[in-house]
């Protein structure tokens, strides 16, 4: 039995990290989920303060949608995914620049 041959690789490869874009969950206004509620969820998985959740949800209702969270593509998509489970509408988008 021969042994295995093992080609050389000279392969210069630089690696280099995408620059972090800021991505969005934006939260729509939906027919279903009361006011209430919606401002517990913001509250509950968010962690913010009642009067930070409030004005979010009153964006939601008046304007039709909110910015809830900005950051890294897959934690704003772990958060879209988290909203959808509390039944809201949510989607991720690149952040305006």
């Amino acid at each position: 039995m021969s042994p295995l041959a093992t080609p050389e690789i000279d392969e210069v490869v630089d690696l280099q990290a995408a620059p972090m874009e800021p991505w969005e969950v934006v939260v729509w206004n939906d027919p279903v989920n009361l006011m209430s509620y919606v401002v517990r969820v913001f509250r509950t998985y968010f962690g913010y303060s009642v009067e930070r959740a409030t004005q979010l949800m009153r964006a939601v209702h008046h304007e039709g949608h909110a910015i809830v969270s900005t950051g890294p593509r897959e934690t704003m998509e772990v958060h879209a995914q988290a909203m959808h489970d509390y039944g809201l509408w949510a989607t991720v988008r690149r952040a305006a620049q």
